[in-house]
């Protein structure tokens, strides 16, 4: 459910760029979940951790500066000064990033063990070209129906 309009096409495409992004900065442990269908708060979360407030930040940064660039802004920003768990709000998509510890302690995945799942190593290994990712989801997505 696309909730604004924005220069990306769609929510899955915006959480593809933000996982990609925070890949590109040295991310750790990137997943994207499907939350379509499932939950009125997002359609994707992305979910990251960095290594230290310096990284998580620049990961946050990175992020927002890229997004801003498409005239992509979020609706609001938590975490930052502390820098232990960043989450970002784009309407439909919500981006998380998590210091190793807080990460753990919250275990937010498994708050939605139903919700379709993708990592970067997926992504990685689904082959190169534009639109690998979107393609990606799409058949997790097909695979959930089916199931």
């Amino acid at each position: 459910m696309e909730r604004r309009g924005s220069p990306l096409k769609d929510s899955r495409e915006k959480a593809i760029k933000a996982a990609k992004i925070a890949s590109s900065k040295k991310a750790r442990d990137i997943i994207i979940l499907d939350l379509s269908g499932i939950t009125p708060i997002a359609d994707y979360f992305v979910i990251c951790s960095g290594e230290n407030p310096t990284h998580i930040k620049a990961l946050a940064d990175a992020i927002e500066e890229n997004f801003s660039k498409k005239k992509i802004t979020p609706l609001g920003v938590e975490g930052f000064s502390l820098a232990r768990w960043v989450l970002m709000d784009y309407d439909d998509v919500v981006i998380h990033i998590f210091d190793e510890e807080t990460r753990n302690y919250y275990e937010v995945e498994k708050l939605w063990l139903d919700a379709s799942r993708i990592t970067m190593d997926e992504l990685e290994k689904h082959g190169r070209g534009r639109n690998r990712g979107e393609n990606l989801l799409r058949e997790k997505v097909k695979d959930k129906a089916v199931k």
